[in-house]
C-alpha cells in the first residue's frame, strides 16, 4: 500500500530547514507532496508561482517528491490527494504549542489523516522564512540558510522592487 504524505507550508522562501524536513520525510513515506499554500494570511514576498518554481528546484533530486499548490483547509487538501499523513516540522520548543493545537484541530476534522512532527536538524533551528527575508532585505548574509538559487531570486526581487507584491 502506497503511503502518501503531504508537507504543507507557505515556503516564502524555501530554506534549508524546509529542505531537511522534506528529505527526511521522503525517506519515510512512499510519496511526499510538498504543498504550497497559495493564500496564507501573511504578507508574501514571492508569488505562488515563484514559490512553486523555487521548491521544484529545491526538491528536483528527490524522486518521490511532488510539488503542488493548494488553497482552503490543509486537511481537506490532504484528503483530496489521498494523503494519509501530514508532515510538519518543529524547530524550537515554542513551535510545539502551535503545532500541537493544529494537529488536534486537524484530527477533529479528519481522523483518517495522521500528523507526524519531524524535529529539524539542529543546524537549522534558527532559520525561518521571515528571518531569511529580513536579513536579505537589509543586505545581510544568508548563504548558510538558503540555496544559492533562492538567494539569487531574493536579490532579483529586491532589486526589481516587487518584493511582497
Amino acid at each position: 500500500m502506497l503511503i502518501r504524505a503531504v508537507f504543507p507550508g507557505s515556503f516564502d522562501p524555501v530554506h534549508f530547514g524546509h529542505m531537511d524536513i522534506a528529505r527526511r520525510a521522503a525517506r519515510i513515506f512512499d510519496e511526499l507532496v510538498v504543498a504550497v499554500y497559495d493564500n496564507p494570511q501573511k504578507n508574501l514576498f514571492f508569488t505562488t508561482e515563484e514559490r512553486l518554481a523555487l521548491l521544484e528546484e529545491a526538491m528536483a533530486d528527490i524522486k518521490n517528491v511532488k510539488v503542488a499548490s493548494y488553497s482552503g483547509l490543509t486537511i481537506n487538501y490532504a484528503d483530496k490527494i489521498g494523503a494519509k499523513v501530514m508532515v510538519r516540522g518543529l524547530r524550537v520548543f515554542a513551535d510545539f504549542d502551535n503545532e500541537f493545537r493544529m494537529a488536534l484541530a486537524n484530527q477533529e476534522l479528519n481522523k483518517n489523516i495522521e500528523t507526524v512532527e519531524l524535529i529539524t536538524d539542529h543546524r537549522y533551528t534558527f532559520i525561518s522564512s521571515t528571518t531569511v527575508k529580513e536579513i536579505a532585505t537589509l543586505g545581510g548574509e544568508v548563504t548558510a540558510m538558503i540555496p544559492q538559487f533562492v538567494e539569487d531570486a531574493i536579490r532579483r526581487k529586491i532589486a526589481s522592487g516587487t518584493a511582497g507584491n
